[in-house]
C-alpha cells in the first residue's frame, strides 16, 4: 500500500461514484464493477494483484489512486470473545486521533459495531465518547475500513463459521453504533451503507444494517429517502424534561417531533418496526412509572425496546441499577405487548461496551449540544447539521452566531 498523499483512496467512493471516477480518467463505467469485489470481497491492498485488469490499466490505476485502509494502533480481544479495534485517523493539522470498532462474535452471526465521526458533539451525559468532544467527522474510506479490516484480520486467521463457508464475508451485520451521531455525518455515512449493501462490495441486506441515532430529525427523514436501513433510535427518557438533561439534543428536536419522524421513516424501513434503545440509569429513568410513561409515548410507532443496564467508565456520573429494577422495567413493557429485550454486556473488561467507547481524540470544538438553550429555536434545515461537524469547518453555522460561547 501506497502513502502518497497525491493519491485518492479507493475505499472512499461508493459504486457511483467509482464509475465516475473510472470515466474522468477515461474508462468504461464497468471498471467499477471489476474493481469493487476486488477491494470489498477480496479485501485486496494491492493494485496490482487486480488480474482481470490489464497491466496497462493497473498501472494507470496505481498512479492515481491507492488501496489505504485506516491503521490498527491497538487489538484487544475480551475474555467472552468480544474484540475492540484502535484505528488512527489523521486531523487536517496532522495530529492522530483514534476511533473503535468492536466484533462481537454470536453462533449464527458476527457482528461489527463502527465508528463514523472521531468523538461526538451530541454531548449525552452517560457516554464516554461524548466527554472527549468532536474532531471531524470520518470519511468514508474510514469508515467502511472498520469493516474492511475486520473482515481482513478474521479471514487471514482461519475464522470458520457456516457462512464463510458458502461464500459469505466474516462480518454478517453491521451496526453503526459507535463514536459519534451518524446522521451528522450523513453524506460519507450515506456512501458507506451504499457499500455495504451492493451485491459488488459486501452484499449485506437493509435488514442486517443498523443506524442508530440520538434523534436528528431533519436527518431521519433524509435518510428514509436516501437509503433507508434498520434504524435505532437512542431514546433513554420518557419525557422532554429528563430528555434534555440527558440528551442535549432533545432541545433541538423534542419527543412529539421525534415520534413524527420516526413513524415517517417506517414508510420506507426494511424492518416493520423501530427499535428504542433505552439505557437504565439508577434512579434516574429506571422506574415502573417511568416504564408506563413511555407506553403512552410510542402509542402509535411500531417498536421494540432494547434495555441497556448502564456500562460505567471512568468518573461516570451514573450507576447502573439492581437486576430486579431492570426486570421489574422490562416487565411493564412486556405486559402492555411491546417486545423487550435486554442487552448482554459485552467486552467490558477491554471497555467496548455500549457507551464505553472512547478512542482518542483531540478535540476542535468549544461548541455542544448542551450549550443549546432549552427549547432553542429549530435548525433553519438540515443542512444545519452537517455544518456543525463539517470537518475543518471555519464558519459557525447560525446559532452559533446567535449564541456565542463564552
Amino acid at each position: 500500500m501506497s502513502n502518497s498523499p497525491s493519491r485518492v483512496n479507493l475505499l472512499d467512493f461508493d459504486p457511483a461514484a467509482l464509475e465516475a471516477f473510472f470515466v474522468n480518467m477515461g474508462e468504461k463505467p464497468f471498471r467499477a464493477r471489476q474493481v469493487l469485489p476486488w477491494l470489498h470481497q477480496r479485501f485486496c491492498d494491492d493494485i496490482g494483484q487486480m488480474s482481470d485488469l490489464s497491466k496497462a490499466a493497473r498501472e494507470k490505476l496505481a498512479a492515481v489512486a491507492e488501496i489505504k485502509p485506516p491503521r490498527v494502533l491497538r487489538d484487544a480481544t475480551a475474555n467472552d470473545g468480544a474484540r475492540k479495534w484502535l484505528f488512527a485517523v489523521e486531523n487536517d493539522t496532522g495530529a492522530e486521533n483514534a476511533v473503535e470498532a468492536v466484533y462481537l462474535p454470536e453462533d449464527d452471526r458476527g457482528t461489527l459495531c463502527i465508528s463514523t465521526q472521531a468523538g461526538c458533539m451530541m454531548d449525552c451525559a452517560f457516554c464516554s465518547t461524548g466527554r472527549q468532544g468532536f474532531n471531524r467527522n470520518l470519511s468514508t474510506g474510514e469508515i467502511v475500513g472498520q469493516l474492511w479490516v475486520a473482515n481482513r484480520t478474521l479471514l487471514a486467521e482461519g475464522m470458520n463459521a457456516p457462512w464463510i463457508e458458502a461464500g459469505r464475508p466474516p462480518i454478517t451485520n453491521v451496526v453503526l453504533m459507535g463514536m459519534g451521531e451518524p446522521l451528522a455525518n450523513f453524506k460519507n455515512v450515506v456512501a458507506a451503507l451504499q457499500l455495504f449493501l451492493s451485491d459488488h462490495a459486501y452484499g449485506l441486506s437493509r435488514r442486517r444494517v443498523t443506524l442508530s441515532t440520538s434523534g436528528v430529525t431533519p436527518m431521519i427523514d433524509a435518510l428514509r429517502d436516501a437509503c433507508p436501513v434498520a434504524l435505532a433510535v437512542s431514546l433513554h427518557a420518557p419525557d422532554d424534561t429528563l430528555r434534555d438533561r440527558l440528551m442535549p439534543i432533545n432541545r433541538r428536536h423534542p419527543l412529539p417531533e421525534l415520534m413524527a419522524a420516526c413513524r415517517r421513516y417506517l414508510d420506507q424501513a426494511p424492518r416493520d418496526f423501530i427499535t428504542f434503545e433505552y439505557l437504565l440509569l439508577a434512579d434516574v429513568n429506571d422506574a415502573p412509572a417511568q416504564a408506563a410513561a413511555l407506553i403512552e409515548l410510542v402509542r402509535d410507532v411500531p417498536c421494540k425496546f432494547n434495555l441497556i443496564p448502564f456500562n460505567s467508565f471512568p468518573d461516570a456520573p451514573y450507576q447502573a441499577p439492581m437486576r430486579n429494577r431492570v426486570l421489574a422495567f422490562q416487565r411493564v413493557l412486556m405486559d402492555a405487548g411491546i417486545i423487550t429485550t435486554i442487552r448482554k454486556a459485552r467486552g467490558e473488561d477491554i471497555d467496548a461496551a455500549c457507551g464505553q467507547l472512547a478512542g482518542q481524540v483531540h478535540n476542535r470544538v468549544r461548541y455542544r449540544m448542551s450549550d443549546v438553550p432549552r427549547r432553542a429555536e429549530r435548525y433553519d434545515d438540515a443542512r444545519e447539521v452537517a455544518a456543525l461537524s463539517a470537518p475543518g469547518e471555519r464558519r459557525r453555522s447560525s446559532f452559533q452566531a446567535k449564541h456565542p460561547v463564552a
